[in-house]
Order: C-alpha cells, then sequence, then structure tokens
C-alpha cells in the first residue's frame, strides 16, 4: 500500500517566509503575534516533515541550508498562491498599490518581463517603480517612499546594513573590470576609465583600487545612465567597474591575467519597508525574489 503524501502546513510555510524576509525568528513572532518559541517548534517541526537540516549557524543568526533555501522558493509560492486562490475565490481580486525600485542594472533586460507577467496576473494593483543607485534606493526604503527596492550593498561591506529593517541578500555579485573585447592594459600608461557621474560607489572603489596598486588612471568618459556608459565602452573609449548583471553582449569581463587589480564582490539585496504590509507588496516581493534567483542560477551566480 502506498505511503500517504506529507502535507506541509501552510502556518509553518508562511512563518518560514516571513522569518527569511524579515531577518529572523524573533522579528517573524513580532509580526505574526507570537513567541520567538513558537516560531522555532514550528521550525523543528519543518525540518521533521522535510527530513533535511533546513537551518545553519550564521554568527548570531540562523541562515538556510541549500535545502533551506529551495523550500523557501517554493514556499513563496505556495503562501502566494494559497493567497490568491482565497481571493480570488471570494470574488476580490487583488488591488492595491505598489512602489518598487531597481537598479539600473535590471531596468532593461529584465524588468519589463517580470513587470509584465506580474500585470498580467494581477491587473488591479498599480505599480510605482523607480530607476535609481543602491543608496539613493535604500534610503527611499527607510524613508517610507519606496515598499521594495532591490539594490546593492555596499562592496565588501556588511550585506544589508543598517538603513532598513528587512533586507534579503539574494546573492554576491563579482565586481569586475568590464571592456570591449580586445582591451590590453598597458602598465606604461594610464588606464583610461569610463564612469558613472558621482557619487557612484563603483566608481570610487575603482579608482581606489588602481591607487591601491599605484596603477595611473584618467577618465575619458563619465555619463549619468549605464545605457549612455555601455555605449562609450562598447565604443572603445574605456573600461569601467561593474557586476556581469545586465552586461551587453558585446562587452567582456577582463580577467586577472589582463594586469588590473582584483575588486572583490558586492550583494545584491532586496529590502522591504517595516511599513509596507499588504497582500500586493507580499505577492510582487515573491515573485522579484525568485525571478531573479531563477536568473542568477541560470548565470552561475550564488
Amino acid at each position: 500500500m502506498a505511503l500517504l503524501p506529507t502535507n506541509l502546513d501552510m502556518d509553518v510555510l508562511r512563518a518560514l517566509v516571513i522569518a527569511m524576509e524579515h531577518g529572523g525568528f524573533a522579528r517573524a513572532a513580532e509580526r505574526l503575534g507570537r513567541t520567538q518559541s513558537a516560531i522555532s517548534l514550528q521550525m523543528k517541526k519543518l525540518e521533521e516533515q522535510v527530513g533535511q537540516p533546513l537551518f545553519r549557524k550564521a554568527g548570531r543568526t540562523v541562515a538556510l541550508t541549500d535545502a533551506g533555501d529551495l523550500l523557501l522558493g517554493y514556499a513563496r509560492r505556495i503562501v502566494a498562491l494559497n493567497d490568491e486562490a482565497l481571493s480570488a475565490a471570494r470574488g476580490r481580486a487583488m488591488d492595491g498599490t505598489v512602489r518598487v525600485g531597481f537598479p539600473q542594472d535590471l531596468a532593461e533586460r529584465w524588468l519589463p518581463a517580470v513587470l509584465g507577467s506580474f500585470h498580467r496576473a494581477h491587473p488591479r494593483i498599480h505599480v510605482e517603480a523607480q530607476v535609481g543607485r543602491g543608496r539613493e534606493l535604500r534610503e527611499r526604503v527607510a524613508q517610507g517612499a519606496l515598499d521594495l527596492a532591490l539594490a546593492f550593498g555596499e562592496i565588501g561591506g556588511t550585506p544589508g546594513g543598517s538603513a532598513t529593517g528587512a533586507a534579503a541578500t539574494l546573492a554576491h555579485l563579482p565586481v569586475a573590470w568590464v571592456a570591449l573585447g580586445g582591451f590590453r592594459a598597458d602598465p606604461e600608461t594610464p588606464v583610461p576609465l569610463a564612469l558613472l557621474d558621482a557619487p557612484c560607489m563603483f566608481r570610487q572603489h575603482g579608482i581606489e583600487r588602481l591607487d591601491d596598486d599605484r596603477r595611473p588612471w584618467r577618465i575619458t568618459f563619465t555619463s549619468p545612465s549605464l545605457s549612455g556608459l555601455w555605449a562609450a565602452v562598447e565604443a572603445g573609449l574605456g573600461v569601467t567597474v561593474r557586476t556581469p548583471l545586465g552586461l551587453p553582449d558585446s562587452l567582456a569581463i577582463l580577467e586577472p591575467r589582463y594586469g588590473l587589480p582584483e575588486l572583490g564582490s558586492v550583494p545584491l539585496e532586496l529590502h522591504r519597508a517595516p511599513s509596507a504590509a499588504n497582500p500586493a507588496v507580499d505577492r510582487l516581493h515573491g515573485i522579484l525574489a525568485d525571478s531573479l534567483a531563477a536568473v542568477l542560477r541560470d548565470a552561475g551566480i550564488k
């Protein structure tokens, strides 16, 4: 006789999603009106149902194991589908407004497809999208001017920072020198730099690393927009500093053998305002996290 499948508890899955989106069991307990020990017991029950450890120690907090990270993606979709099914069955299509921010790196290739899919599923939700730089987007979330924001953290810094209470790190992206194919760095001449206008974290970091390496440099092009910057690099005006995210096909990441200093990595974070508590924000938050996780996984980025 075949064994009956195990049914995961919806309340426990929702607690998992909230805990991971809001920075731990303590904040999930506050949000759900329960004790932290009750949330911990729920997570222990979930591990027993799955038959795999879902959490690991990470300093004073806990992080997800590979199995936990996999389950979180399913949990987001299950919870979102549950809420959507209830809304549809009760005759109330999900509505509301979501204010969301994105870095320029995601605005051209990835953003239209995600927002288009979201709008087709939830046509009554009004989305207000803003494109900006990392620090600016994080500050807007902290001030309540945005509900959600995908933003770069500080290069080599602590993911999430202290500006917002709920930031999930989706990946650590390599920071790299980007140039037109065939570029060669001549140690006898200044490195030509094509950069975004200041203030720009990537601009500052690249210059500082060249200075640390005692490499001469000169700025050959500046632009307020990423599309303008890509055009300049494609024209061979210089090299720039960026992540592989949204990199045009015509450009290449320069390997260490080209003689330029290493640049480290930067966290890509999904920030949520503490006051952003409505089903529309919950739904878009889950879609953004799942969709971008798939893109990064396909690109081999963790």
